[in-house]
């Protein structure tokens, strides 16, 4: 038997609770958790050398498998490396089993080299946090161990679902030597929780039916979910048989489907659209992009407001909440749907106008920002975007980085079907949306698309250091040297200090990035003769190469300012 037996079934009991996949980071301390998963036939493991990207690349494949995957990284500041990726895991509700080797508790603070403290260094982002004994022999340790794991375990595919931590003070010797046996114990403990759903009970049906047909102008609004085909097509009966009109971001996974409500962006900068507030809101997913259907809501507060969400902590975003439904959103509308067949046959003419309020100024606000867009020529952020919107492969997976290309595409909008929409919107920071995607085309066989702003890419360019990159995977790398988003924002647009300390000016290119990772590369520069034409010559090679491919595209900020800013009016004035 191996001296850290304990930690060789730790690898195993991730494996008899369906954990396939685990990130490991070189270091020492770690040397037993990696060896035990390493020499693990069951599990694959993957080497990231960087943990803010191994983080995030472990976040974008749980995202797919929907089922955790474990990271592994050596003691000290390697942990404190986890913490973005992980903060971003518990607000998107992804599953994540982080295990972080440690110093036992007496060298802490001893001038002992990678030594920091580490009990709950994730705080509140984590769903919980445990620390096994640095002693592995007493069969209470033994004991503890396999139930503090199990818990975790479970833990972390309870929902919500979301990372869990377990730190793992380590003593040495921590390497095994020929003479030990490195294979699990025979016989070990699994603990199964069972699976329970949450029902909404009789009499308060009575209470949603009464609010219900108490409310003329009924609005449902859709934040980030992953696409669910059954709940999809119970959102558009309810559209079309029941008139309600319902709102959807670029990453609620519905827009695609011409009977619900994209360009809500475009219509609420308006002043003139009170019309459009509604008696009843019913909200679920998580968070909203748009900023402007958010004021839209503050503003114009609801008679009533429900959020349904299986999370039962309490979420008022738009700062009108009465109604918390702890419901399954698919349980509940089909429900709803039943209620309403039943007890309102006949009576959903009333809510015709209202649905016919908003696609109004859907299709005009389409028509107008379509013709808009057809009149332009030159290769900027708007036209790029655009095209690549409409030009994706069908059942391809788009991932979007944050600041400006979300915002894009959220406006632009996304029309044909099969196209899944990811985003890290659980913080919404830039950091991690390259290794997020190449976790996510690690796990699927679909191509992935990812379109990212020059920032956030040469910040998270470490993702690509892994030996061997998913073929599947295609960056469209909007380079418009800087943070472009505040020229778009009022605030700092206006100050001396914009380009110095807001837009961190840069002239990087990812041709080096491209070459060191074995990528393949194309770029349409920044030059008079670079056209929208340019990009469309050049589209199908990079669609069609069958490998990890970049594609550069060099802009101006002022030009992409001016664009967005002469959208935005044309689309108003008319």
């Amino acid at each position: 038997m191996a001296l850290l037996q304990p930690l060789i079934d730790l690898a195993q009991l991730c494996h008899l609770h369906g954990i396939t996949n685990a990130i490991i980071s070189p270091g020492s301390r770690s040397a037993a958790l990696t060896l035990a998963f390493s020499r693990n036939p069951s599990i694959d493991c993957r080497v990231v050398m960087d943990e803010r990207s191994a983080a995030f690349i472990a976040l974008g494949m749980a995202q797919q498998g929907k089922k955790p995957v474990a990271l592994i990284c050596t003691s000290g500041s390697a942990a404190y490396n986890y913490a973005p990726a992980i903060a971003e895991a518990f607000f998107q509700q992804v599953p994540l089993l982080v295990l972080t080797a440690d110093r036992p508790k007496e060298w802490i603070h001893q001038n002992d080299g990678q030594t920091i403290y580490q009990t709950e260094i994730y705080g509140r982002h984590v769903k919980g946090f445990w620390e096994l004994p640095a002693d592995y022999t007493h069969p209470d340790s033994v004991w503890f161990i396999n139930r503090s794991v199990n818990e975790a375990l479970l833990s972390a595919q309870d929902f919500p679902k979301g990372p869990v931590h377990i730190n793992i003070p380590i003593r040495e010797p921590f390497y095994p030597t020929e003479e030990e046996s490195f294979s699990p114990s025979a016989n070990i403990r699994v603990i199964e929780r069972a699976k329970t759903e949450n029902s909404i009970i009789s009499e308060e049906w009575k209470n949603i039916l009464i609010e219900w047909e108490g409310s003329k102008k009924i609005l449902i609004a859709v934040g980030q979910s992953e696409y669910n085909e059954n709940l999809y097509q119970l959102l558009l009966n309810l559209s079309e048989k029941f008139s309600i009109p319902i709102i959807g971001d670029v990453i609620s996974n519905i827009q695609s489907d011409e009977l619900f409500i994209s360009k809500q962006d475009l219509i609420l900068s308006e002043n003139n659209v009170k019309h459009l507030a509604p008696d009843l809101l019913i909200t679920m997913g998580k968070s909203f992009i748009s900023k402007n259907l958010k004021k839209f809501i503050k503003n114009n507060p609801p008679q009533k407001h429900w959020c349904v969400s299986e999370d039962s902590h309490l979420i008022d975003t738009f700062q009108s909440l009465t109604r918390q439904l702890n419901v399954a959103p698919e349980y509940f509308f089909e429900k709803l749907i039943k209620e309403l067949n039943d007890s309102q046959e006949g009576k959903f003419e009333m809510y015709k106008t209202y649905k016919g309020s908003w696609l109004q100024e859907e299709q005009a606000k389409s028509t107008l920002s379509e013709n808009f867009i057809k009149i332009l020529t030159s290769l900027n952020d708007i036209t790029a975007i655009n095209f690549v919107l409409r030009n994706l492969p069908v059942g391809s997976q788009l991932h979007l980085a944050n600041s400006m290309t979300v915002r894009y595409a959220n406006m632009l909008g996304i029309e044909q079907e099969g196209i899944e929409v990811f985003c890290n919107r659980g913080t919404s920071g830039i950091d991690g949306c390259v290794s997020t995607a190449i976790g996510a085309a690690l796990s699927t066989m679909r191509p992935v698309y990812l379109i990212v702003g020059d920032v956030a890419f040469f910040y998270d360019r470490n993702g690509l250091l892994m030996e061997e990159l998913p073929q599947n995977l295609k960056i469209i790398l909007l380079n418009n040297q800087g943070g472009t988003i505040f020229r778009m924002i009022d605030g700092p647009a206006s100050q001396p200090e914009l380009q110095k300390y807001f837009e961190t000016r840069h002239h990087f290119n990812a041709r080096r990035t491209a070459e060191d990772s074995t990528i393949n590369y194309f770029v349409l520069p920044n030059l008079p003769e670079t056209s929208l034409t340019s990009l469309e010559n050049v589209w199908g090679s990079f669609v069609n190469a069958n490998t990890v491919s970049i594609l550069e595209i060099q802009t101006d900020p002022i030009v992409n300012e001016k664009t967005y800013r002469d959208l935005k009016a044309f689309v108003s004035k008319q």
